[in-house]
Parts: structure tokens; sequence; C-alpha cells
């Protein structure tokens, strides 16, 4: 069976993919695919994840292993099946392109078209240029002066240093201590 999946982007109002995917590929080729149709790098961790109808997140499936917890059912994209997992058309799945920012993709199992089987992954649409693959936030490094001192840094422009003498500190004994 061929899985044919819609892909918008809430960032970019003409950005439509469209991926026509063997069922039996995993979500790693899926993962791929999407990489490759709108020319992002492949060095980013990613996740996909199963949404109900209202676009609540619910099982994920990572590029890489995440978690260790036992109790945790922990999905790998390269051992994961698209027809283990999407079942039904108009289905819905996020996938998080840039996990920093938290940035997506959604999708939709537009079709399942039966009977049709292919190795070969297919983006049979593509319009509309995708949102860039990172958010780049720049940061203004301080500028290197030095600020001048002159009387008025201490708050007080009559400050005398030689106020600060013994009986300022009342009772305090400054004798040197020898066990020291």
């Amino acid at each position: 069976m061929l899985y044919k999946f819609l892909i918008l982007s809430d960032e970019v109002d003409n950005f439509v993919r469209e991926i026509t995917i063997d069922s039996s590929a995993t979500f790693l080729a899926l993962h791929e695919a999407i990489l490759d149709s709108v020319h992002f790098e492949k060095d980013q961790i990613t996740s996909f994840f199963l949404c109900n109808d209202d676009w609540e997140k619910q099982q994920e499936i990572t590029l890489i292993e995440m978690e260790t917890d036992s109790e945790t059912d922990n999905l790998v994209m390269e051992n994961t099946v698209l027809e283990d997992y999407v079942t039904e058309e108009k289905q819905k799945m996020i996938y998080v392109f840039d996990m920093l920012s938290e940035r997506c993709f959604y999708m939709t199992l537009k079709e399942m078209i039966p009977r049709q089987y292919s190795d070969e992954v297919v983006c049979s649409l593509s319009e509309g240029n995708p949102p860039k693959q990172i958010e780049t936030v720049e940061i203004e490094s301080p500028k290197k002066s030095s600020p001048e001192i002159d009387e008025q840094f201490y708050g007080d422009e009559d400050y005398d240093m030689d106020e600060l003498d013994e009986e300022g500190f009342g009772d305090i004994d400054f004798q040197e201590d020898s066990s020291i």
C-alpha cells in the first residue's frame, strides 16, 4: 500500500509538500524524504509525533534513542514502520525539525492507495519555499570599554579615604592574630 502525506508549515503560507511512500517503509525513510524535499541538512535531531484530531501530541518517534526509562515506549525512526502506527486516512502527525525552537511541519495522511507498492519515495508536489531550517538568534557582544572611575564613582564626591580609620569600626580590636 502507498501512503500520500500532505506537509504544511505554519510559518510559510504557500509552502506545500506531498510525499508518496510505501506503507512498509520506516519513519527514517519518511524523515529523509522530507529533508530532501526541503533541502535541509541531515545533521539535526528531529522527531515525529503522532497526533489526535486536535493536533495534540501523542506518541513520539525519535531520530535517535532518547529515553532509557523502561516504562516509556521509545520508538526510533530506523526501527519503526509507518503502517504499524499510521493506520487511517486523515491521521495527523507533527514533524519537529528544529527541536530548540520547536518548529515543525504539520502532516496528514492524505490518501492510502491499496494494492500499489514502491521502493521509491517520491515528492509528488513541491510548492513554495520552506522555512529556514534553524532559527538563529544573534547575540550582541558587550562593548569592551572600561568605565572611567572618578570621584563620583562611589556616589560621594567628598569621599575621603582617611575617613575609614580604626575608630569608625567601634570596639573591634585590629591586633594581628598570630595563630593564622
